[in-house]
């Protein structure tokens, strides 16, 4: 009996192999390698984010079933899936905790990127792409923070949208695009669901596949600070040992998640109501929080038909594109193996988020712990550029 089964296994795999080619696979798998070095933990972020976009997709699946997008309706069906649907709560906080927690690992995986220089060639499209991945999971939150259709929501999202309107020339055809009209309505709601839920997956989903696919095909980059003692460390195999260590990071990220949702509920509040006057603490979420704070601080007034507010928006944007071209524009980590002006650059733009983010939670956030957070942001990008003796380029 045993030996029928095994031949049924061998022509079921043989015939698989012949359409799929799974032995190609098998052999590039029982190769592949990681290189193991004092900064190898870093590895597991990017891994931890696709987990956190998983448990996205899943939960948004099962929360489809009962939500209605429609300003008459979305609020009731959201409180319907909280109230009365079998665990539909604990589904809508693992959904609403695990797309924060995307994001950050998804920031962290940038920076540890980043500072690591694995953007140098030939890993200049993995870094594109990682990149508008990221862009791509803000609109997620971005446009997911409305469906509920709550008063929070509403408000942050009527302010969000009207912040592009002082943008010349095209600020008004922004807002009226992101809105579906002059103002937040059902039409609103009806356009972020369908980029929430259909759009944006598939943009995600393209990406993230694209992505990955070149780094099996690169493998993984070492920094430069690490080289020598990459090549003194014997590499660890992806299967079974990295991809072990992979899964059991995701099982902890599980259980965290799982612990979030379920002893910090995600809340509802009120339903909105367009009529009422805004509450006097709206803001965005964390990850939108550095910019919120920076408009914050521009006076009004204008300049050449060009309004205050105007300028950190398009400094935003051209920070955005400056940091998909920086592959192209670090041409230091070519010639030395170092590039100590961008990761100084890196430092200070990442310190300035963290800093504005915590002082947009001020009222949280003790001041000795946004000063601590500068100052990791600093020991981390300079602790990476710092080179070993001897160390290749």
């Amino acid at each position: 009996m045993p030996e029928q089964v095994k031949a049924r296994r061998t022509v079921v795999y043989e015939w698989l192999d012949e359409r799929l080619a799974l032995s190609a696979l098998v052999e590039f798998a029982r190769h592949k390698t990681v290189p193991v070095h004092r900064y190898a933990a870093m590895y597991y972020l990017g891994g931890m984010t696709l987990f956190f976009f998983m448990v996205q997709v899943l939960t948004g699946i099962l929360l489809m079933i009962y939500y209605r997008p429609s300003a008459a309706e979305a609020f009731e069906s959201v409180e319907f899936i909280m109230t009365s649907v079998a665990f539909g709560w604990l589904i809508r906080s693992i959904h609403s905790w695990s797309a924060n927690l995307m994001i950050f690992f998804a920031t962290l995986h940038l920076a540890s990127v980043y500072f690591t220089k694995a953007y140098r060639p030939p890993r200049e499209i993995t870094w594109i792409t990682g990149c508008l991945a990221l862009f791509i999971a803000l609109g997620f939150g971005f446009s997911g923070y409305l469906l509920p259709w709550n008063e929070l929501a509403y408000f942050a999202t009527r302010v969000g949208t009207q912040i592009p309107a002082t943008i010349p020339f095209v600020g008004e055809w922004i807002m009226r695009f992101l809105r579906g009209g002059e103002r937040v309505t059902s039409a609103t709601i009806s356009r972020f669901y369908g980029w929430h839920v259909a759009i944006l997956p598939a943009l995600m989903t393209a990406l993230l596949g694209l992505h990955l696919l070149l780094v099996q095909r690169l493998g993984m980059s070492v920094p430069p600070a690490a080289e020598e003692e990459a090549r003194r460390r014997r590499p660890m195999r992806f299967f079974p040992h990295y991809a072990l260590r992979d899964l059991l990071g995701w099982l902890l990220a599980l259980g965290v998640l799982a612990a979030l949702a379920a002893l910090f509920p995600w809340e509802l509040g009120a339903k909105a109501d367009a009529f009422a006057p805004a509450p006097p603490d709206i803001r965005p979420e964390w990850y939108f929080m550095f910019m919120f704070e920076t408009l914050k601080l521009v006076p009004g007034g204008s300049i050449l038909a060009l309004e205050y507010e105007a300028i950190p928006i398009l400094g935003f944007g051209v920070g955005a594109l400056l940091l998909v071209l920086v592959p192209f524009l670090d041409r230091g980590i070519l010639r030395r193996g170092r590039s100590p002006g961008f990761t100084a650059a890196g430092v200070v733009a990442l310190a300035y988020m963290v800093v504005l983010t915590c002082w947009g939670y001020r009222s949280l956030v003790p001041l000795y712990a946004v000063l601590g957070g500068a100052g990791l942001v600093w020991l981390f990008g300079f602790a990476i550029e710092r080179r070993e003796p001897g160390g290749g380029n």
